[in-house]
């Protein structure tokens, strides 16, 4: 799995947690085992607002975009990428709101 995080101005939290091919968003899981090789699904097709991008199955690996909240004090200027070995939280470089 790599996950590309981008910055957004949002009062909010985020906690990721992944289990294979299931991604836990702040409690809600979202599940991409279906999605074949080579497939694309669109951002609006997943309910909740935390994708900012479609979620893709590459040469075995999902690659998703999530949307990283930052306080009124900024936060990164530049999307960072992850790739989270094995299951269990995901350590964010910002993990919520300042």
């Amino acid at each position: 799995m790599k996950i590309t995080l981008t910055p957004m101005r949002r009062d909010a939290s985020l906690e990721l947690v992944r289990t294979g091919d299931i991604l836990t968003v702040n409690g809600t899981p979202y599940d991409f085992t279906p999605l074949p090789d080579g497939a694309s699904l669109p951002a609006e097709a997943v309910s909740g607002d935390w994708l900012a991008g479609p979620v893709e199955r590459i040469e075995g690996d999902l690659h998703l975009c999530v949307i990283l909240p930052h306080g009124p004090e900024g936060g990164p200027s530049h999307l960072i990428t992850l790739t989270p070995e094995g299951d269990g939280p995901i350590a964010l470089p910002y993990g919520e709101a300042q």
